[in-house]
């Protein structure tokens, strides 16, 4: 039997542990509101500033933010070298261009519909870590995920209703365009990026710092339009930019480092849900009877993309096992 001294001594990292855990899930929940939110935001703020402006807005906001935290924090910029040839690439293809993409195409789609895009991001990751980098091998199953995803997609789409480019086909193309960039730039940076010493929130300021650079930049030539900065719109890009580009990126490093990178991307399944409920509440969208059931589609394809279901002898086995 043990000491009342041993039993509290053993209690104390245990409720350290539970508050460490609480922690972590607590900016998970933050980290998947804010980003299922980011379309909303996006809509709104697309009332008083233009697309490339939306983009840019985000982007320096997002920088700034970042910046701050690195200042405050103290963490080491990466030393100048070929790394920043690299981060300037995932600056361009993880922010610039699916920023503008889904800025552009929310112009004509629904936010809700923008977040369930977003979630075919692992499947793109998973098409394009194998076939484009060759980061990795797909497995039958993975296979299976990413065609069960591009039916999911095709259902949402509904193209027994007519196509016609003039429509929102584009913009529904030009936001799974911004998907691929995503999955791209997280391959390319699993290949070329692992292991730079840096920390993630001075590695994610780098190319935040280059997106908003670039960003304004086109802005100041192709979109010079006055802003019309409501209150709405403001708190709307505030809200996009320190946050959904800003501290969220902060609170899923840490969730990653506390839970690990699979536990982690969970957050995935969060977003779209987030993103539709909004959408439907706030702006009043509308939902077809396609989109819930490409979504669902969509979902299940990400899940045997990311190895989260198990298929054939492995689930048998595991059965078995078990």
């Amino acid at each position: 039997m043990s000491s009342p001294e041993s039993a509290s001594g053993a209690s104390a990292p245990a409720l350290s542990a539970r508050a460490r855990d609480g922690w972590a899930a607590a900016q998970f929940a933050l980290s998947g509101l804010v980003w299922g939110a980011s379309f909303l935001f996006i809509a709104i703020a697309l009332t008083g500033m233009t697309f490339v402006q939306v983009a840019a807005g985000r982007a320096l906001l997002g920088a700034v933010t970042l910046g701050l935290i690195v200042l405050v924090t103290r963490d080491r910029l990466p030393a100048w070298g070929p790394i920043y040839g690299h981060l300037a690439v995932v600056g361009v293809t993880f922010c610039v261009l699916p920023y503008l993409l889904f800025a552009w195409a929310q112009q004509s789609v629904a936010s809700g519909l923008a977040s369930v895009y977003n979630a075919t991001t692992p499947i793109m990751t998973a098409i394009i870590a194998a076939l484009v980098l060759r980061v990795e091998r797909l497995t039958r199953a993975q296979v299976l995920g990413i065609a069960i995803g591009i039916v999911g997609v095709v259902v949402i789409i509904g193209p027994w209703r007519g196509i016609e480019l003039g429509g929102d086909l584009l913009p529904q193309l030009a936001m799974l365009g911004a998907t691929a960039c995503y999955g791209f730039s997280l391959s390319y940076m699993r290949r070329y990026l692992t292991d730079t010493g840096v920390s993630a929130v001075a590695f994610t300021f780098v190319y935040i710092g280059v997106a908003a650079l670039v960003l304004l930049t086109i802005t100041s030539i192709v979109s010079p339009e006055p802003l019309r900065l409501e209150l709405g719109v403001i708190i709307a890009i505030v809200l996009l930019g320190a946050l959904g580009t800003g501290f969220a990126y902060v609170w899923n490093q840490n969730v990653v480092r506390a839970w690990g990178a699979t536990r982690a991307s969970t957050v995935t399944y969060i977003t779209p849900v987030v993103g539709v409920v909004l959408g439907i509440v706030v702006l009043g969208e509308v939902l077809v009877w396609n989109e819930p059931v490409g979504a669902a589609l969509v979902i299940v394809g990400v899940l045997l993309a990311q190895r989260r279901l198990r298929w054939g002898r492995g689930a048998l086995g595991a059965r078995r096992a078990g």
